[in-house]
């Protein structure tokens, strides 16, 4: 995975994998049958392993669900270190670069993306229910996928730009931005306790 973030999926040769894992060619087609099998496992494995830590993460502890929601906006944040092939998103970076040529790898890196974007649903859903009373149970609902998917959007367009400018600022100041933007849609129609 670490040599696919640096070097893009297209960039990465089957020789490139096998010096870093410090396998034979052999061995690489024993368990794959191509370099595409190899990224649809990337991306099936990168969305257990981050979606183990996003899982794990304190953020989900407190009771207020816009709290919630902000914890996992500073632990974006806390997660931009190192160089934007630290950083990045394996499935993000993939699915730029294949989205039309590997469809396998397209649709298991919008797997990825968009079921980790399905774990802020709840946790949407309930600051929409706590502090936008304006909408209906069933708007509700739509809205909070759209925020969810929203969210994604904003951290991976921040990533494309941040590799762009080769500045992970750019990544920082995005999560600012969404923070600032959720608490305008978050304001609250009625007093809150």
């Amino acid at each position: 995975m670490a040599v696919i973030r640096a070097r893009g999926l297209t960039g990465t040769s089957v020789d490139d994998l096998c010096a870093r894992a410090g396998v034979s060619k052999g061995a690489f087609f024993h368990h794959f049958p191509s370099k595409e099998a190899l990224a649809v496992a990337a991306a099936e494995h990168w969305s257990r392993t981050t979606g183990a830590l996003f899982a794990a993460a304190p953020y989900h502890a407190p009771a207020d669900p816009l709290e919630k929601i902000m914890g996992y906006l500073d632990l974006r944040a806390a997660l931009v270190q190192g160089t934007p092939a630290d950083y990045g998103c394996l499935a993000g970076t993939m699915a730029q670069e294949v989205f039309d040529t590997s469809p396998a790898v397209r649709d298991a890196c919008g797997a990825s993306i968009l079921g980790h974007a399905a774990t802020l649903v709840p946790d949407i859903e309930g600051a929409l229910a706590a502090y936008r009373t304006d909408l209906d149970p069933a708007a509700r609902s739509a809205h909070a996928r759209s925020l969810a998917v929203h969210t994604q959007t904003v951290l991976q367009g921040a990533f494309v730009v941040s590799k762009a400018a080769n500045d992970p600022t750019l990544v920082l100041d995005a999560i600012e931005h969404l923070r600032r933007y959720l608490r305008c849609v978050f304001t609250p129609t009625r007093s809150q306790p």
